[in-house]
């Protein structure tokens, strides 16, 4: 995880709240994949709170956290030109839930920004953007339980029209909507399908 970005898990756990926050890296489920693929880790881009779209939880979040100002920044320093990069997957969506950010609608063609405010233009717009700048790539989209049935469908509905594997997760031991150790091995059982 890059240096300054905010991570939910944490090696030495915290001191106050739920008690997944004590989970080491081995027991994280995109770890566990890793192990299980015998892969190499190349980036974990993760942001802990991150939405796909510009609509965080502090507000606008356009040039900071977001997946999209993410990606552009990784595009910008030559990552994927420096790296060879055969599979990324794609967990996102949670924290667009729940933020509340406004849903929009699904239209598969470009977005103005103004639009990437709303999550299901957000999800089309990062996906197409990783489908064409990437095209050699096998990208995997995983779609959380327990968020809005809008962001599940469009997250799925995008996958579909890019040909890309996704993964809908059912039943995932969670606490305080976060994945318990129990949880992170049934999520990498469920991308495992998938993956291999």
């Amino acid at each position: 995880i890059p240096d300054g970005y905010p991570t939910y898990y944490s090696p030495q756990g915290r001191i106050e709240g739920p008690s997944v926050t004590k989970m080491r890296m081995e027991d994280t489920w995109w770890a566990r994949c890793i192990k299980e693929i015998n892969g190499n880790l190349l980036l974990n881009n993760s942001w802990s709170g991150s939405t796909i779209g510009y609509k965080g939880y502090c507000g606008d979040c356009s040039q900071t956290s977001s997946f999209i100002c993410r990606y552009r920044t990784l595009k910008m320093q030559a990552f994927f030109e420096r790296n060879n990069v055969d599979t990324i997957l794609v967990f996102g969506g949670t924290n667009d839930s729940w933020v509340g950010a406004t849903l929009g609608e699904l239209k598969y063609s470009d977005c103005k920004e103004d639009e990437l405010f709303q999550v299901l233009p957000a999800i089309f717009h990062f996906l197409s953007n990783l489908k064409i700048d990437l095209p050699k790539t096998e990208i995997i989209v995983i779609i959380n339980s327990g968020i809005k049935k809008e962001i599940q469908d469009g997250l799925e509905n995008v996958s579909k029209y890019f040909g890309l594997k996704y993964v809908r997760l059912e039943n995932i031991d969670k606490e305080c909507g976060h994945p318990t150790e129990k949880g992170m091995q049934q999520i990498s059982e469920q991308v495992l399908e998938v993956l291999i």
